[in-house]
């Protein structure tokens, strides 16, 4: 897993600036709708917030599969006539941003090939905590790659599989990987969905008519029109051609071992999303309480989520028409990325006492620029709270995070971190605050707690640091 171990640049601005963890991947399938891949297209316009580097369409007609990726937002990678050129009742979309495999179109997904069973695609939100250790394997025994994703193992061994359909196939394939995934397949008469045993990544299942819909948030339907039926189930696999819908379990389960990525409610899903009827938006605000409780300030409002019964105010304005190529000016403008994206409101700041809300600390250098943005804008003092608890380990599942070095929390106290952004005091939300304000139960806290469900084979490092246990 590469994607946040190494310095990306985007036109002349680095990525590295954008002090969050980035949304992982999102992916969409359709089975038996007329323009499968129009629908596809509005479907990750609806998940583009969970990746904006790459974006791909597999269609089918019934006897072959039609394919087009590029690199980019899904409306520029995507035009009326090359919609045309995918023809079909079934299609599977991915938006992707850098995990495993760097950010490249030999990464972009679906990946789709023609094997000795036949053709057959695959998109692919998560990270195979073995995939390393299974490509050179692979390579030995003489497979040649064509990517850097951890994806592309899981095709090889489906083409090298002896089963007798696609749908055992891929459930042996599935039986030799570690990890998390929500999977959608597609072949040209079958569309097959699967989520890990643990249920790291959200996938869901809809209904347009008389097609079935897939995808990792529920608002995706909301778009094209189709009813959300429900999640898919940790462990499920979900196969659907002509003859209907059917519902697998093709692991060994253990019905307590349930961990979904608590992240997607502190930032990666949409507001509107639903998981496990878990509403995020819900979820959020009660994050604010639990923050106010936990973290109490005294300050003359609130920027921008509002807690304590303080004012809330829209301190700092953000621009809705940043795109991800633009020129920075040398060094001619200090902060100039973060200057770009969020615009301070002076008469609202100037002589105030003002407690700035935030998701997540990563690195640390984006907070200490709004710090010293309010502050140049005239507020009296900046008081920094925090929605989540310190960030000391990195994601091994499917997120974007720098190494366990770049994490300003691993290595410094609190009071070290508020030294560091400049704040006038710092506060976190923390993990029992957290777990109550989500609600519900079975969730991957690892980045939180270093405490990782699955062991990560592929991090030799890692584990001799630490030993792998249950959250």
């Amino acid at each position: 897993m590469d994607g946040g171990q190494r310095q990306r640049y985007v036109g002349a601005v680095s990525v590295m600036d954008d002090d969050h963890f980035h949304d992982q991947c999102g992916v969409f399938g359709v089975f038996g709708a007329q323009e499968a891949s129009n629908l596809a297209y509005l479907g990750l316009h609806s998940l583009q917030h969970r990746g904006q580097e790459a974006a791909g369409i597999v269609s089918s007609n019934g006897g072959q599969l039609f394919v087009h990726r590029g690199m980019g937002l899904v409306q520029d990678v995507f035009t009326a006539d090359q919609l045309e050129k995918l023809p079909g009742s079934s299609a599977i979309g991915h938006v992707r941003y850098t995990t495993a495999g760097g950010s490249h179109i030999k990464n972009a997904q679906p990946l789709a090939v023609d094997c000795g069973h036949g053709s057959i695609a695959v998109a692919h939100n998560g990270n195979l905590t073995n995939g390393l250790a299974l490509r050179h394997q692979l390579e030995r025994d003489g497979s040649i790659f064509s990517s850097d994703s951890d994806t592309e193992v899981l095709v090889h061994l489906i083409a090298r599989s002896k089963a007798a359909t696609m749908v055992d196939r891929v459930a042996d394939a599935l039986h030799q990987v570690e990890g998390a995934y929500s999977l959608v397949f597609l072949s040209p008469d079958e569309l097959v969905a699967v989520r890990d045993p643990y249920g790291f990544r959200p996938l869901c299942l809809g209904k347009l008519d008389g097609a079935y819909v897939l995808a990792s948030e529920p608002p995706a339907f909301q778009l094209i029109g189709a009813e959300f039926i429900r999640d898919i189930n940790p462990g499920e696999m979900v196969v659907i051609n002509e003859s209907g819908l059917q519902s697998l379990r093709p692991f060994r389960m253990d019905a307590e071992r349930r961990y979904m990525c608590i992240f997607e409610y502190v930032y990666f899903a949409r507001p509107d999303a639903s998981f496990d009827g878990i509403s995020v938006y819900d979820a959020r605000k009660r994050m604010g309480h639990a923050l106010a409780e936990d973290q109490p300030v005294e300050a003359d409002l609130v920027v921008p989520v509002p807690a304590a019964g303080l004012p809330f105010e829209l301190g700092l304005i953000r621009s809705h028409y940043v795109g991800r190529t633009f020129i920075e000016p040398a060094q001619s403008i200090r902060h100039f990325g973060v200057r770009l994206k969020l615009h301070p409101v002076k008469s609202l700041l100037e002589g105030k006492r003002v407690a700035v809300i935030d998701d997540s600390i990563v690195r640390g250098t984006t907070s200490r620029k709004i710090v010293k943005m309010i502050r140049d804008a005239g507020a009296k003092e900046v008081h920094l709270r925090i929605s989540s608890p310190p960030t000391t380990w990195p994601c091994f599942y499917g997120i974007d995070t720098p190494t366990r070095d770049e994490l300003i929390a691993a290595h410094n106290s609190v009071e070290q971190v508020n030294d560091y952004v400049t704040a006038d005091s710092l506060g976190y939300l923390s993990l029992d605050g957290l777990k109550r304000a989500v609600g519900g139960k079975g969730f991957c806290s690892a980045c939180f707690s270093g405490r990782y469900p699955i062991p990560v084979t592929d991090d030799v490092g890692l584990r001799r640091q630490l030993p792998l246990v249950g959250v």
